[in-house]
Formats: C-alpha cells, sequence, structure tokens
C-alpha cells in the first residue's frame, strides 16, 4: 500500500512520481508498436502512437524536474526549432504543375518551386494529401535535377498501398486540382557518386527512382565545359513489360536534346522478369500527361528559411536561446525568487518545470515565425515569377496523351531483355574500369547479394553503396 501510494505521489516540493508512471507508459507504447512485425504490418498504429512523444517528453520533464531537464535541453531545444519550422512549411499548400501517368500505374508529380531551391540527387520529400488523409505523411524520391529544372520539383509514386491507390484515381482521370502539402526536400550534402570513373548502378521496381535523379544529375553535369563525369550502366529488373515505361522519367518531360547520345556515354540493359516476349504495339498505352489549373492559395515550394537557411537557422537557434534564458531570468527574479526565496517550498516543483517548457517553447516559436514570415515574404515575390512561366497553368489542354516515341534518346539507349534476370556476378566483375561506383536500390535479396560480390574479394575497383526505402 505504501509503494502504490508514492508512485501515485505528485508532490509540490519534489518530482512527481506520477508523472513518471505516465510517461513511461506512453514510452511502453511507442516501443511495443516499434517491434519490426508491428511496424510493418499496422503501420498506422506504429505512426499514429509515435505521435503521443509531446506527451511523453512532457510527464517525463515534470518527474526528473528542472535540473534533468537543464542537461537535456540543447537536444530537446534543437529538436523543436526543427520541427516547429517542418510544421511552418507543411502548413501551406504546394503548387502542384502537372502529373504524368504512367502505363504501369506510376505517376509523376511536378510542383512549381522557386529558383531559390536546390537539392541533391536522392532526396526525399514527404507528401500529405488531406483528401485522402490529413495525418499520413508519405515520403518519395525527388527525381528532379534543381539545375535541370529551376522552376519546377518532380517525385514518383507507384501505385501500391491504398493510400497510392487513392491518390491515383482522380490523377487517372480529368481533374483540374489537387490540394497538397509538403515537407522537405531533405537529402545528402553532396554528389559523392561523381567522383568514380564508372557507375553501374542496379535497380528492381520502383527503386529506378533514386537512379533517376541521379541520371540528370550526371546529364546536366556533362553539359558543363572541360567536366569530367563517370560512364554509366543502369541494370533495371521490371515485373512487366508496363513497367519500362519508367525509363521515359530519365529525361524531364520538356528536355530533350538531340545530342544526348553525345553528352552521356549511358548504357541501359532492362529486364522484364515475368514475360517471355515483346508485346505487340497496339497493346502498348501511351503516357498520359494531366495539368491543373492555377489555385490563388497555392505556393511554390521553396526552402523554409530561403537561399541561406544554414544562417538564418544559426540566427533562430541563437536568438531564441538568447531570449529564453532572458526572460526565464526576469521571472526567476521577479516573479519565483519572491514566493520561493531559494527555499524549495514554497513555490510549487512542477510549476518551475512547467515555466521552463512554457518559455522555451515561446521564444523558440516568437523568433522562428518572425524569421518564417521574413523569409515567405521574399519567396513570395519569387513565386509570383515562377507562377507567371509559361508552364504553369497556361496549357489548352487539361489531359495530353504522349506516345512512347521508340526514337527517343532513352529507347536508343536501351537494351531490353525478356523472361530473365541479369547476371549480377558477370556484370559486376566485367566492369575494368580502375574505380567503379556500385550503386543498388530494390528488393532485400538484390541489395544483399550485390553486396555480396562486392566485398568478396575477386574484385577490388568496385565501391558498393545501397539505398534501401526499407523502414
Amino acid at each position: 500500500m505504501t509503494y502504490a501510494l508514492q508512485i501515485l505521489e505528485w508532490s509540490k516540493t519534489y518530482v512527481s512520481n506520477v508523472a513518471g508512471v505516465i510517461a513511461i507508459v506512453f514510452a511502453m507504447a511507442m516501443w511495443v508498436t516499434s517491434i519490426p512485425r508491428i511496424r510493418r504490418k499496422m503501420f498506422e498504429v506504429f505512426f499514429y502512437t509515435h505521435n503521443l512523444y509531446p506527451l511523453y517528453v512532457f510527464f517525463y520533464i515534470l518527474h526528473v524536474g528542472a535540473s534533468y531537464f537543464c542537461m537535456i535541453l540543447p537536444g530537446i531545444f534543437l529538436f523543436i526549432v526543427d520541427r516547429y519550422l517542418r510544421f511552418l512549411q507543411s502548413y501551406q499548400r504546394a503548387g502542384l504543375i502537372s502529373a504524368r501517368v504512367l502505363p504501369c500505374g506510376t505517376i509523376e508529380l511536378n510542383f512549381s518551386k522557386t529558383q531559390g531551391l536546390d537539392y541533391n540527387p536522392t532526396s526525399i520529400l514527404f507528401i500529405n494529401v488531406p483528401s485522402i488523409s490529413k495525418m499520413q505523411w508519405h515520403p518519395f524520391t525527388v527525381t528532379s535535377n534543381s539545375n535541370m529544372e529551376p522552376d519546377k520539383l518532380s517525385v514518383v509514386i507507384k501505385n501500391q498501398g491504398s493510400w497510392s491507390q487513392k491518390l491515383y484515381k482522380p490523377l487517372s482521370s480529368n481533374v483540374d486540382h489537387i490540394q497538397v502539402s509538403v515537407e522537405g526536400p531533405y537529402g545528402p550534402v553532396s554528389s559523392h557518386f561523381l567522383r568514380h570513373e564508372a557507375l553501374v548502378m542496379f535497380s528492381g521496381g520502383s527503386g529506378i527512382t533514386p537512379m533517376i535523379s541521379i541520371i540528370r544529375e550526371i546529364i546536366f553535369q556533362s553539359t558543363k565545359p572541360d567536366c569530367h563525369v563517370p560512364r554509366v550502366r543502369l541494370i533495371c529488373a521490371f515485373k512487366n513489360s508496363a513497367d519500362l515505361s519508367m525509363l521515359q522519367l530519365l529525361l524531364p518531360i520538356s528536355w530533350a536534346p538531340a545530342d544526348f547520345a553525345a553528352q552521356i556515354d549511358l548504357e541501359i540493359e532492362a529486364y522484364v522478369t515475368r514475360e517471355t516476349e515483346q508485346p505487340p504495339a497496339e497493346a502498348q498505352r501511351d503516357i498520359q500527361t494531366v495539368w491543373f489549373k492555377p489555385d490563388p492559395l497555392d505556393s511554390p515550394v521553396s526552402a523554409v528559411l530561403g537561399p541561406n537557411s544554414w544562417l538564418w537557422l544559426a540566427a533562430i537557434v541563437s536568438s531564441s536561446f538568447v531570449l529564453f534564458l532572458f526572460v526565464l531570468g526576469l521571472t526567476t527574479r521577479f516573479y519565483i525568487y519572491p514566493i520561493d526565496h531559494n527555499t524549495g517550498e514554497n513555490y510549487h516543483y512542477s510549476f518551475t518545470c512547467l515555466w521552463y517548457m512554457f518559455l522555451a517553447c515561446a521564444s523558440i516559436f516568437m523568433v522562428s515565425s518572425l524569421v518564417f514570415l521574413w523569409c515567405k515574404r521574399q519567396n513570395a515575390m519569387e513565386g509570383k515569377q515562377v507562377q507567371n512561366v509559361d508552364a504553369y497553368g497556361t496549357h489548352d489542354q487539361e489531359l495530353e496523351s504522349h506516345p512512347q516515341n521508340q526514337e527517343c534518346p532513352i529507347a536508343q539507349a536501351t537494351q531490353v531483355h525478356y523472361g530473365t534476370r541479369p547476371d549480377l556476378k558477370k556484370i559486376l566483375l566485367g566492369s575494368k574500369e580502375s574505380d567503379v561506383g556500385v550503386l543498388v536500390c530494390g528488393p532485400r535479396k538484390m541489395r544483399h547479394e550485390v553486396a555480396k560480390i562486392c566485398s568478396s574479394g575477386l574484385a577490388d575497383n568496385l565501391h558498393f553503396e545501397s539505398i534501401s526505402f526499407n523502414w
């Protein structure tokens, strides 16, 4: 009975025991739903349960007290800054220009963006469609290149799962507008793959999407004078011949130079595993492009803090922390001290923790909001120029068909194999360049097999890197 009373105690002069019990209940719920079997089979349970983390942190701080809160304050402070800035960006509606609907059920969404937004290949963009779910955010690989397409940002979505199916249904019909919010893009800080003499890239199914972004970057780099780009060999495996239409995404919708083959040494080998022969031409469907009508409430995708994001972020962190210390000092000196006199008995212990949390959040919200509004004003001026571009909402037709041109540069560089799988060992050991970067994105079995060959010691010129969608 005594232990039960101690657990339920909320002391006025010391830490709260019951707050610790509440915190550990939230922590256990998040931990249990993180078990791989539960997380993968019941992802929405995992996702919504992890939204309890603010309550966990709140009761945890009430349990450990203000002193321990100061020990973890730097991490908590930076996390709140990052989360609040992400919230401010996601609160805006992104301008969706068009969508390319492929015969295989894959969709390429094209957003308008400000020219100050730069990102590197294999970046990730989080997308939310309120008409499907206001809570669900899904990450997708950015396939566009910020240099080749300075006013557009593209992602590719495979029609798999209930969420993507609900998105595919209106896009495959004559719809004139879809409300979308985004977060990001987030990605690597450099294009390290350019340092290799040659690149051998393996992809399976939708694993080709990060390869698209890499190839587009290589295409752009090849246009620079005196710039060395690696020789590229793309080995892609698909289940059906309809999936071959994804190769058309290697080039932007409005960029197909006649001298493409002379700019980049690209060799594509596509393997269709579930079909033994090429289907007749009349059975092949065309790629459809849906153009959306502009909405005045939409805005181009932009960096939340503009082009100089690192400087603005440093200003937010430093100034909000100084403001927090200053206001906390005033509160302690002129409100808490006259009541408590440093005895720790007259002023409620938990109220001190509440003051710490409230002032930290208030300082962050105030400074971040002011900087965000200033950067948003600058982005709005640039966004007006983006919306005046002819590609945004000025097309006479809302639905256009683009046949898969067999004479396009991508088709000429592609060799298709039906009813077979790529011989990974033969392909890798046949690479004779002194420095070969090996990139793989696809099923786990493919990634493990490529990694095993690269680490076998049979060749010392292979440098392995895996790009995984697993979570």
